[in-house]
């Protein structure tokens, strides 16, 4: 973890890439994992998360709303889902290299927590909840539609959130990969459970999806490894 002048350069750097000035400190907490808290002190990001997760999805439905006049309520939904998910919020986040900012505690740091995707989008909503905070609604709203645009733009990606698990058993089937195959875990009382899907396809375990029941959890992770595979066109 970089600290002093290295520190305040990395966060300028990330500000400079995600195109607005963020106090330091501020953006700090907005990238502070709780392990990292748990084990140095201090605040943690969550709280901006939680703020920032209703900003993006306050954001992104006034913009389809306004960009698709013609769809109904069930598509527009379809559309928002597919934008605010933690697989297009992991993807923004290693478009601005996010990861190399993260302050993660040492079990998160030795099992790849810098690109695990649920650690990452949630942190790309602390950074808009952090930018609601130190720079206002405005500036927010701006910064949530400038990352959200080149997804806007990709059509294929709609359809691929809409139906994830056709989406990606029919991109398998016409490379020749064969059927993708699915592994679900859960943990957590029976109350509470939390599942781990992951998916692989041709012997290759391609992507992981987690959720609050089996299906969710394998729609996430066909969702991300639909993207996975298409990043190697």
């Amino acid at each position: 973890m970089l600290a002093g002048p290295e520190r305040d350069a990395g966060l300028s750097d990330l500000s400079s890439r995600i195109g607005i000035d963020i106090d330091a400190d501020l953006l700090a907490v907005a990238l502070t994992h709780r392990s990292y808290a748990y084990e140095h002190g201090g605040r943690h990001n969550e709280r901006l998360e939680f703020l920032g997760d209703s900003i993006l999805g306050q954001a992104v439905t006034v913009k389809l709303f306004r960009e698709y006049p013609d769809l109904d309520e069930g598509e527009l939904a379809k559309r928002r889902a597919s934008l605010v998910s933690s697989v297009a919020l992991a993807e923004i986040a290693r478009a601005i290299k996010l990861g190399e900012h993260l302050r993660l505690g040492r079990g998160e740091e030795m099992t790849g927590g810098r690109d695990k995707s649920s650690i990452l989008a949630d942190t790309v909503e602390a950074i808009i909840g952090a930018v609601y905070i130190g720079a206002g609604p405005e500036s927010a709203t701006a910064l949530v539609l400038r990352l959200v645009e080149p997804l806007m733009a990709d059509a294929e990606r709609f359809g691929a959130a809409m139906d994830p698990k056709t989406s990606l058993q029919e991109l398998v089937a016409a490379r020749d990969l064969g059927a993708p195959a699915y592994r679900v875990s859960g943990t957590g009382p029976d109350h509470n459970k939390t599942f781990t899907a992951e998916v692989v396809v041709a012997d290759e375990l391609i992507a992981t999806g987690v959720g609050t029941s089996k299906k969710q959890a394998e729609m996430a992770a066909a969702l991300e490894a639909w993207t996975v595979l298409q990043s190697r066109k």
